[in-house]
């Protein structure tokens, strides 16, 4: 018996964020694919998915000005197939709390409210995995297990209400329980991106459009609200991180290195590399897909060449993601040369259109390193005003927060007493991972350093998180100079210290030599996420086996 006919999706895409995925992973479960282009190509669709990230006002922004509003509207309204991912959920609903004044579609009573910080300290944007309960029955939810998890990255939530009852679908607990995606009739959404959330993802993604036509993926009937609560509560999972640092080595050639504190050249000979050659540890997308399935909850790949003079559509970092996109199925980061530049063309490029290019090729977010720093001090030295014109803010305004990751470089600057550390007193921390400095010194705060490690910059890791905080980051990448390559654990003190500092999640990076480590910092530190590099590149450790040990511990993971 032949399988049946798969749908035709059209694809309505505002321009912001990473579109690309969805394409690839509609394309992975066999699906043609059609962009939308005009509002009268609507009447003739199939399905329309419509994903986005960024900020509701810029999305209802392209709507309006496409002439996309009352057509979009009138077929979501006529329960046509529609799935709304992320964005594409949000736009569904009255207004939101991010841009008070601007109305949404109206399809869904309610307004999309702004995540509050609780006693529970809860990072926000919530950035990572959790899970989805079920309120009411579904097709797209069939096969899909009950310790299954979802990726969210999202700041702004719709509250559980009474009168979404018909609405809702699942619910996810973040602090508060809030409504993770709604469906009704053949219209479905969800505040997951299920493009990114693996072979669970990609599931629910398959079981609505085989559905679509027919009954399978129909939401039931919701259930009499007393047996509809109270629901069981999700919780969020700490992430695993696998980190590819990608250079040209003297061939020219990208690979995956790591260094110790830093340097990533062979100090003495080795098999197949000479002494003084780059470290070679193998291709990036072919080690990328090796931790994808070992279960990596993200992929970050960071630029450590820089790649200065290469005009923009050419720098080898987007060949790399649109590669790595079509097969990897979870958040993907990428760091290094996000910034104002000039090519060997003499173009010139900000910081803005090069994120801009990433996103266009997979990446999910980027990351911002010694620009950072530059951008913190002229925040502080300003007397804390924005200006609107970094790079952080920028990219922020257009992608969203959760777009923008903070990669910090800090180095231990040992005192004999914390009255000698100057204006950075309050930020001395005592002999971290129980060690003291080369003059026996007992103190010392960390100073964030640009260019890779190699020049200091008098501002401290409180100051560079908070400033970049304020400035709109959503996230921090948190490395050490003296923890780098020496597989004696995360730096703790210095993981805490900013882990306070901030109310956006932190990933601890730096240090991880094995698997108690990984809930070690979980532990002390609460982190979101952590981050290893060389002990997974060279096999020492799995990621299957830091997954088996934080169960163990009992701690919150993704199976």
């Amino acid at each position: 018996m032949s399988e049946a006919r798969k749908c035709v999706v059209s694809l309505l895409d505002y321009g912001a964020g990473n579109v690309r995925s969805v394409r690839n992973a509609l394309l992975k479960l066999g699906y043609e694919v059609r962009d939308v282009e005009r509002p009268d190509q609507l009447a003739q669709a199939e399905v329309v998915v419509f994903p986005g990230v960024g900020s509701f006002g810029s999305c209802i922004a392209f709507l309006e000005e496409k002439g996309f509003m009352e057509p979009l509207r009138e077929y979501v309204r006529a329960d046509k197939p529609y799935l709304g991912i992320c964005l594409g959920m949000q736009t569904l609903f009255e207004g939101s709390d991010e841009t008070p004044g601007v109305k949404g579609l109206g399809v869904i009573p309610g307004v999309v409210r702004r995540f509050e910080a609780g006693e529970d300290n809860l990072a926000i944007p919530q950035i990572g995995w959790n899970g989805v309960a079920p309120y009411k029955t579904s097709g797209a939810l069939e096969s899909i297990g009950s310790d299954e998890c979802v990726y969210f990255v999202h700041s702004f939530h719709v509250p559980l209400a009474e009168n979404l009852h018909e609405w809702v679908l699942t619910t996810t607990s973040y602090g508060t329980d809030y409504v993770s995606s709604v469906q009704k009739g053949r219209v479905m959404a969800t505040q997951f991106h299920p493009e990114k959330s693996s072979r669970v993802g990609l599931k629910i993604l398959d079981n609505y459009l085989r559905g679509v036509g027919g009954s399978s993926a129909d939401a039931a009937p919701p259930p009499p609200l007393a047996k509809a609560m109270p629901r069981p509560r999700t919780a969020p999972r700490k992430r695993v991180v696998a980190c590819l640092d990608v250079r040209s080595n003297d061939n020219g050639d990208l690979v995956v290195t790591k260094g110790d504190s830093y340097n990533v050249r062979e100090t003495t000979a080795a098999p197949g590399a000479a002494k003084g050659a780059v470290r070679n540890l193998g291709k990036p997308v072919a080690l990328a897909s090796r931790y994808y399935e070992e279960g990596a909850d993200e992929i970050t790949f960071l630029n450590i060449t820089g790649f200065r003079d290469c005009p923009l559509e050419d720098l080898p970092m987007l060949e790399l993601l649109v590669e790595a996109s079509q097969t990897l199925f979870v958040p993907l980061c990428v760091g290094g040369g996000i910034r104002d530049f000039t090519d060997s063309s003499g173009a010139t490029h900000s910081s803005l259109q090069v994120a801009a290019a990433y996103f266009r090729a997979g990446a999910d977010k980027v990351s911002i390193g010694s620009e950072a720093v530059t951008a913190a001090k002229a925040y502080w030295a300003s007397g804390k005003h924005c200006t609107g014109e970094t790079g952080i803010e920028q990219i922020a305004h257009v992608y969203g927060a959760q777009a923008v990751v903070i990669s910090v470089d800090p180095r231990r600057v040992w005192v004999t007493e914390p009255a000698k550390a100057g204006q950075h007193e309050s930020v001395c921390v005592c002999e971290p991972q129980g060690v003291s400095g080369p003059n026996g010194e007992r103190f010392c705060w960390y100073e964030c350093t640009v260019k890779g490690g190699r020049e200091g910059s008098d501002l401290d890791v409180v100051q560079l998180a908070k400033g970049c905080e304020a400035l709109g980051a959503g996230e921090i990448l948190l490395n050490s100079i003296d923890a780098d390559g020496q597989n004696s654990g995360f730096d703790l003190a210095l993981i805490a210290q900013v882990k306070r500092a901030v109310t956006i999640p932190v990933i601890a990076s730096s240090g991880a030599g094995k698997v108690d480590h990984f809930s070690a910092v979980f532990d002390a530190t609460d982190v979101e996420a952590a981050l290893a590099a060389g002990i997974f590149h060279r096999k020492e450790v799995h990621i299957n086996q830091v997954k088996q040990h934080l169960k163990e511990r009992g701690i919150a993971y993704r199976p």
